[in-house]
């Protein structure tokens, strides 16, 4: 997910794609664990929108 897509998100909106990401990162790791997975990428693109996200949050509580 691109910085400008996740600055134009609604901080609820945020939060809730937050979870999703989270989510998303333990069962790639679960099962990247138990099996090499096709693609381990994704784990490390999903660890950058999740730290992305968290950025943006944390910019959105200072300026308030």
């Amino acid at each position: 997910m691109k910085q400008a897509v996740i600055i134009e998100m609604s901080t609820e909106e945020l939060v809730g794609k937050l979870k999703e990401e989270r989510a998303t990162l333990a069962k790639l790791n679960l099962a990247h664990a138990v099996s090499p997975i096709e693609n381990p990428v994704q784990i490390r693109e999903t660890k950058k929108t999740v730290a992305r996200i968290l950025t943006e949050v944390r910019r959105r509580e200072l300026e308030a």
